[in-house]
């Protein structure tokens, strides 16, 4: 019988925390990003702001919630276990349509952080559009993204 690729569920279709019990710790590392595009007219009028609105400061906002929606990723994603992050970095940085943000995440534990990485690029650039929400409606998130994992099982390289 071949074994269910799909790890969270198990051999009678309920869904479940994979147990990692017994697994060996292991340094583990994931970046993933996130593109926000802007329509130029605000791209441009936030740009020589400085990116900053009466709201504050855009980027170091977005950093902030992204570092808080890293540590809170099993608070919001059922089946992710709780991880003791050793190492939470941020990067925002322009693109010719907008900012692209880049969140990398490790640690040394039984499983990765694959899922915490998605979770912190994706709660920054939804942080950039409320702050720049009233510059356009048309801000949007073009794509979120793992681009690499390392640690675990096998590695991964977008």
């Amino acid at each position: 019988m071949k074994e269910n690729p799909l790890t969270h569920i198990d051999s009678q279709g309920n869904p479940g925390m994979v147990d990692v019990g017994k697994k060996s710790a292991t340094a583990r590392n994931a970046r993933a990003t996130a593109d926000v595009v802007f329509p130029p007219d605000a791209l441009a009028a936030l740009s020589a702001s400085g990116w900053t609105t009466t709201k504050g400061a855009v980027i170091h906002t977005a950093i902030i919630a992204g570092t808080q929606a890293v540590k809170k990723t099993s608070d919001l994603i059922p089946f992710c276990h709780p991880l003791p992050i050793e190492r939470c970095k941020f990067s925002i940085d322009p693109i010719p349509d907008g900012l692209r943000v880049t969140c990398e995440v490790a640690l040394t534990h039984k499983t990765g952080v694959e899922m915490e990485a998605l979770t912190g690029a994706s709660v920054a650039a939804l942080t950039i559009i409320d702050m720049c929400k009233a510059a356009s409606p048309a801000i949007t998130i073009r794509e979120i993204r793992l681009l690499e994992k390392t640690g675990g099982k096998s590695d991964y390289h977008a």
